[in-house]
């Protein structure tokens, strides 16, 4: 048995990792964006940056977060 104190889970869970990902995308959209100097488009990031936010606390509530039911860790 592990302890919780010292694993909280890190986040290991497909919401977790569908939010980083379409962050990721965003942020580095928006850093080239900002670099050819494209005002929309780094604003566009922005958006998909919030996003991401959103689609990781959507998917956290609809049980696919570290402690949601439809959550099944694998083993290290």
């Amino acid at each position: 048995m592990t302890n919780p104190i010292a694993d909280p889970g890190h986040g290991h869970s497909p919401a977790a990792w569908t939010a980083v990902i379409v962050m990721l995308v965003g942020f580095v959209a928006g850093t080239v964006a900002f670099c050819l100097e494209q005002p929309l488009f780094v604003w566009v990031s922005v958006g998909i940056i919030v996003v991401g936010i959103l689609l990781g606390w959507i998917l956290a509530k609809a049980g696919y977060g570290v402690n949601g039911p439809k959550y099944a860790p694998k083993g290290h």
